[in-house]
């Protein structure tokens, strides 16, 4: 499989979902926007990304990946905002 110049080589076997991400041909600065795009697009950008997310066989994987690691940038579909959200709620259900 030729691989996109867009993503890194994945890191570990672990990552290997990525090779069958939605996002693998698409420019990261789709989804890591903040730091590789104008300013002021970000809701545009978001848009881009979570569409290019939309319907991603490997989008649960994403996701997971993503609240357990990731800070920054569109990943399974949620913007970082989204995501601490999420890890919040699961916090809260933990706790009680």
């Amino acid at each position: 499989m030729k691989r996109s110049p867009h993503l890194p080589l994945p890191l570990t076997e672990s990552y290997q979902w990525q090779d069958r991400a939605n996002c693998r041909h698409t420019s990261v600065a789709v989804f890591f926007g903040a730091d590789l795009a104008p300013r002021g697009d970000d809701g545009e950008r978001e848009r881009r990304a979570k569409e290019v997310c939309r319907g991603c066989p490997v989008i649960d994987l994403c996701l997971e990946h993503a609240l357990a690691a990731e800070d920054h940038g569109v990943w399974g579909g949620m913007t970082p905002k989204e995501r601490l959200q999420v890890r919040r709620d699961r916090e809260r259900l933990i706790a009680s």
